[in-house]
């Protein structure tokens, strides 16, 4: 099935986090759905354990509880967060029905050792769905910047022509840098009220 990126009902949901290293017991997930055309025309919001391994069934209950069917595709800022908490994306891809892209910025030589290292008790789990994850591929958008994917769903040409449409400048796709600021922005609130 072709992707209709340039349809202006296109629709992505795009996923960030945020919390303060140290000190935040749960991270602030917030979702943005973004149209083809660079309107919004949703949220969705959750929290996740830090250090945890509940990220997968939160992002799954964000989808569900916005009960959209016009939704096209998921966007995720990285599919190990909140401290280690790895996001199952062939799961999340498979129980939403969605193609997913999973971005992040920069190189990495890989994470199974640190997973080891802080989690005695669990690696193998966290190794097991990171693994399974696979490697990133990096692309390089219009604007000149290189971003990593992993993406499910789709061709690697559908997955660039994605991320460039809902790209305006640098790296960052528009959902992405969205729910970021939001997530951001509860964080700051959160901390500022206590």
């Amino acid at each position: 099935m072709r992707l209709h990126v340039y349809k202006k009902g296109f629709r992505a949901l795009g996923i960030s986090e945020s919390f303060v290293k140290g000190v935040s017991k749960e991270s602030i997930l917030a979702g943005v759905v973004m149209r083809a055309d660079m309107k919004i025309d949703g949220f969705t919001f959750s929290r996740v354990t830090v250090g945890g391994t509940d990220a997968t069934e939160k992002i799954l209950e964000m989808y569900k509880r916005l009960r959209r069917d016009d939704i096209n595709l998921l966007l995720l800022n990285g599919c190990v967060i909140s401290w280690y908490n790895v996001i199952d994306l062939h799961r999340v891809a498979e129980e939403t029905g969605l193609p997913l892209i999973c971005v992040t910025y920069n190189e990495s030589a890989g994470l199974e050792r640190y997973f080891r290292e802080l989690f005695p008790e669990d690696w193998e789990q966290r190794v097991e769905i990171y693994r399974k994850n696979k490697g990133r591929v990096p692309v390089k958008l219009f604007t000149g910047h290189i971003v990593y994917i992993r993406y499910i769903g789709m061709k690697i040409e559908e997955a660039r022509e994605v991320l460039n449409r809902f790209t305006f400048e640098g790296a960052i796709p528009e959902p992405l840098r969205i729910s970021r600021l939001l997530a951001r922005s509860i964080v700051k609130s959160l901390d500022a009220s206590m």
